[in-house]
């Protein structure tokens, strides 16, 4: 069942720079992919679309059934509430524990405090970070934060988890922990799509491989690699 359709988009800046060329994909439910390439090829274009950060100029993207480039701006709220997304820099509020800054998005909901309690320790728990709650950012290592980032970007269960350059400051094997984090997340039925430059957690994973080269799908491998003679 397709989940995520793009169809024929094309992106084009106010600055005439063309970013996205006629990119047509499907993405199953539950599908785990990497979107690969080098710098410029149209990755963050391309994922900034999926959380209607930017529109296509021409084309269609359609989410569980929805027209995201369609969606009233006013209305984009709701599309990023059935969405998760992780980015490279964590994102943590310094002054809040790992608990407090899962909890703060569900606070920001308006839920009950007993089931923001237990859907937060619930994500803390997924993640392996149960027993680190009450620390703080500076307290937790850089793998920590991502875990934590990624714990508040799934305490809502989203069906699906954007991952921009997730492992970008983190060492290999830090790296590799937070992809079966990842994986785990994926098991339990969200799709997720994860941006890298990240050869060997690529290689590692044989997940989905989407390849953009200068705006266009250059190749799409259901269980790929990261191909030596490859730009990143």
């Amino acid at each position: 069942m397709e989940f995520i359709k793009i169809t024929d988009v094309e992106k084009v800046y106010k600055t005439g720079v063309t970013a996205l060329y006629g990119i047509n994909l499907n993405i199953k439910k539950g599908d785990f992919a990497f979107i690969i390439g080098a710098s410029g090829s149209g990755k963050s274009t391309l994922i900034k679309m999926l959380y209607r950060e930017e529109k296509p100029t021409q084309g269609q993207i359609i989410i569980g059934g929805v027209n995201v480039g369609k969606l009233r701006n006013r209305k984009v709220y709701k599309l990023r509430r059935k969405l998760g997304i992780v980015f490279q820099d964590f994102k943590l509020l310094p002054k809040l524990t790992a608990y407090e800054n899962v909890a703060f998005a569900l606070e920001m909901y308006g839920l009950p405090k007993e089931e923001i309690r237990s859907k937060t320790i619930k994500a803390l728990d997924l993640v392996g970070l149960k027993e680190k709650a009450k620390s703080y950012p500076h307290e937790l290592s850089g793998g920590e934060q991502q875990r934590v980032s990624i714990a508040r970007a799934i305490v809502n269960s989203p069906k699906l988890l954007i991952c921009d350059e997730p492992t970008g400051n983190l060492d290999p094997d830090t790296s590799l922990e937070i992809m079966k984090v990842l994986e785990v997340i994926n098991d339990l039925g969200t799709t997720i799509i994860v941006v890298t430059h990240d050869r060997d957690i690529v290689n590692k994973m044989k997940k989905r491989v989407i390849l953009l080269d200068k705006g266009r799908v250059k190749k799409d491998y259901e269980k790929g690699t990261y191909d030596k003679n490859e730009k990143h």
